[in-house]
């Protein structure tokens, strides 16, 4: 049942709020997630070489809203923070990539700050036809309690729904927050640009 509500609480949003950033209606918990997005016609991709271990899940936090726009950049003018892009895939525990999942993400701006009256760094995507995933966004800053953090909500077509947070390597706050979990950090690069690689693999239970 809470699978249910949760997958018809995120369709809802999606195809009431794509692209506006309004607020959704109270979905049904009988809208389910469906099954494939447009990209899922294509050919299966090839697996990945990955853990073949579950991405762990961690606290939503207060912060989730509901009815996220689809966007893929999040970052924007008058956007505090350092430009980041994010990427990498969502696998299954074969490895094998997982085309039309979903990610809802959400987090803070390089100040700490989130956006709890508009979506400001939140918005949901699919994944294309090789179970990618691309986020333009900035680095999160740190607030009081927590280290730099990305929040997202990842889901397989019809799958349950894994909520989890994402973490910066050598930022100094990790040792002292109590939701940080190493097998989250990210693969970060920092060059003339910042990238960071992640690849969630998800459970089917």
């Amino acid at each position: 049942m809470i699978r249910l509500l949760l997958a018809g609480y995120l369709v809802a949003a999606m195809t009431g709020c794509a692209g506006t950033g309004t607020s959704a209606a109270v979905p049904r918990a009988s809208s389910p997630l469906p099954a494939t997005s447009p990209s899922t016609q294509a050919s299966t991709p090839a697996p990945i070489a990955c853990s073949k271990v579950a991405t762990p899940g961690v606290t939503e936090g207060p912060y989730f809203k509901a009815g996220s726009p689809a966007a893929s950049t999040l970052t924007g003018p008058g956007v505090a923070g350092t430009s980041l892009l994010v990427t990498g895939h969502v696998l299954n525990l074969n490895c094998a990539p997982i085309v039309g999942a979903l990610l809802d993400f959400w987090q803070a701006d390089g100040n700490g700050q989130y956006d709890n009256n508009g979506y400001r760094l939140r918005g949901h995507q699919f994944t294309d036809s090789q179970g990618a995933y691309r986020l333009e966004t900035v680095i999160p800053g740190e607030y009081p309690g927590r280290t730099q953090h990305i929040h997202v909500k990842v889901q397989a077509p019809g799958g349950p729904v894994l909520t989890t947070q994402l973490f910066f390597p050598g930022s100094p706050r990790n040792s002292q927050d109590s939701v940080f979990n190493g097998a989250l950090l990210m693969q970060v690069s920092s060059g003339a640009s910042t990238t960071a690689n992640y690849d969630f693999i998800l459970s089917s239970e």
